[in-house]
Order: structure tokens, then sequence, then C-alpha cells
């Protein structure tokens, strides 16, 4: 078709999935704690009741609106329409800030982990790192992305079944095995050992959209509490496009100078993160807002017992 066709055509394709996703929105609701924190009391009932199935003064209804109230209560949220920025940035018993980086954290990792490196740049790996024609390198990149969006459509069934934690470090551990299979197929610099590279960008690509993918954009709205999601949410999706704008920039200039090095990088980065996972991130698989509230004030209340414990020590 005509070279203008050929860009513009995919690119202007997408809106219908937009409309798709935005004419349905007309219909529907607040969420019950939204509604709840703005005293329309009914209204939140009634979504809560459509929820789950059931009437709106049925006891397991009423039980659910009274501990969202509760926790709204206990958040100082009730009756207002916005938090300052600055009670991002606070502890005590209710954590803010840590569970703001938590999910800045997760939106960081995901792009330090190479996920552009290989989604941007694929054809052009294929080209420069492992060899391949311009026109064969453009028909993987095509390739790779049908992998992805297969793979991603997996996470939709996975994702509440294996639980946050599980597929965090799942997808980090096939991640980092991926990039060692790339790096380490890359030195002997022959073209049949190129081939194992080849597969391993297309497993990094299917561990990275089963997990990687969706989690940090769920992640963090699970973890913050109402009083500040807004602000904490806005700052965690800041981290995810200015770690995309770094690793964009920089992974032309690596691939460039330093080569398979490049992979070798990339690997360690995501071996990096499974402490930090498997230590600092709670599961929220099944888990209200108000349970989660309530994980993040014992463990305040278990560092203050530690900390006065050795304080008499000393």
């Amino acid at each position: 078709g005509p070279p203008d066709l050929v860009w513009r055509f995919p690119i202007a394709f997408q809106i219908i999935f937009a409309l798709v996703l935005v004419i349905p929105l007309v219909w529907l609701p607040e969420s019950p704690r939204w509604l709840l924190t703005r005293g329309r009391d009914a209204e939140g009932e009634a979504v809560i009741a459509a929820l789950r199935g059931l009437e709106t003064d049925s006891k397991e209804c009423q039980l659910q609106k009274q501990i969202i109230l509760d926790s709204i209560a206990a958040s100082g949220y009730a009756g207002r329409k916005g938090t300052p920025l600055k009670a991002v940035f606070t502890n005590g018993k209710t954590q803010h800030f840590r569970r703001m980086m938590l999910g800045v954290s997760s939106q960081l990792m995901q792009q330090v982990g190479g996920c552009n490196a290989v989604i941007y740049y694929f054809p052009i790996l294929f080209e420069e790192s492992i060899g391949q024609s311009h026109n064969i390198s453009l028909l993987l990149g095509g390739v790779n992305m049908i992998v992805y969006s297969i793979f991603a459509t997996v996470s939709w069934f996975i994702i509440e079944r294996a639980g946050r934690r599980k597929l965090f470090l799942w997808g980090t551990v096939g991640q980092c095995l991926s990039m060692v299979l790339v790096f380490s197929c890359l030195i002997p610099g022959t073209e049949a050992a190129a081939k194992g590279a080849a597969v391993g960008l297309f497993t990094y690509i299917a561990s990275f959209g089963a997990t990687w993918l969706p989690l940090p954009w769920l992640y963090p709205a699970e973890i913050n509490p109402i009083k500040t999601r807004q602000k904490a949410n806005a700052l965690s999706t800041c981290s995810n496009w200015l770690f995309n704008f770094l690793i964009v920039m920089i992974t032309p200039i690596m691939i460039s100078n330093i080569g398979w090095a490049t992979y070798l990088f990339f690997a360690v980065v995501n071996a990096c993160f499974l402490p930090v996972i498997y230590y600092t991130y709670p599961e929220t698989k099944r888990r209200s807002l108000e349970e989660i509230d309530i994980i993040f004030a014992k463990g305040w209340l278990h560092q203050g017992r530690e900390e006065e414990e050795n304080g008499d020590g000393a």
C-alpha cells in the first residue's frame, strides 16, 4: 500500500479498541468506597449489593458497608475531597510512604528489567546483535508482538489464582534466565549460537507479558490506602515513564558500545529484584483494602515493639 498508509493505519486502528473501553464506562458505577467517603450511603450500599449479588438490607452487605466506613474513619478521609501530597510521605501506623514506595518500585523494576529494550528495539536487536536481515528482523518483530499479546492474555486467567508475589517472582526468574540465555549465546559470535539468543528474546517477552506487564499497574492500587491512593498511583506512573525514557535512550548506546554485555546487565538487574520482592512485597490476592491496612498496621506495631526491646536492651 501507500507508504503513509503502512504506518498510519496501524496507529489509527487502535482507536477502535479505545472506543470499546470508553463507551461502556458510561454505565460503570462509582466504587462503593468513593460513594461512602462522600456520604452517599444508599448508592454505596446498592453497589456493594450488586457486586456480591445480595439485597441491600442483607447482613453481609451491611457488614461490608460498615467495614468500609470504619476504614474511612480510621484513615481520617471521611468527607474529604482531596489529600495533600505531603500525606504520601508520612509513615506511622498507616505506612503511607512505604506503601507508595512499593508501587513506585514495582513500576521502576518493570522498566529497568529491560522490557522496552526488547519491545521497542526487537528488530534492531535481531539485526545488530543476532545478524538477521532487515526484512526478517521486521517479520520476527511482528511475531514477537503476537507472542506478547498471547501471554498478556494468559495473565488475565492466572493473576488471581497464582497471586501477585508468586507472579512477580516467577516473572523475574523467567526474565533473568532469558537474558542469561541471550548474552551467553551472543558471546561466541556465531550464527548457530545467535539462534539461541533469539529464543531468549522470545522467552523474555513471554515471561514479561504474563507477569510484569500487568502487575505494576494493579499492585499500587491494591497496596495504597484510600487516603493516598490517587497521589501514590500518580507517583508510581511517573516512575514508570521516567525509567521507560531512560531505558529507551540508553539501550542503543549500550548495544553499540558493550554488545552482548547489555543483556548481562539486564540479567543482573533482574536478579537483584528477587530479594526486594521476597522480603518487602506483601501478598494482596483476595484481600480487601481494609485487610491490607491491617497488614501494614501490624507491621508498624511489630517494628515499634522491636525498637522498644532494642532500646531496653541498650
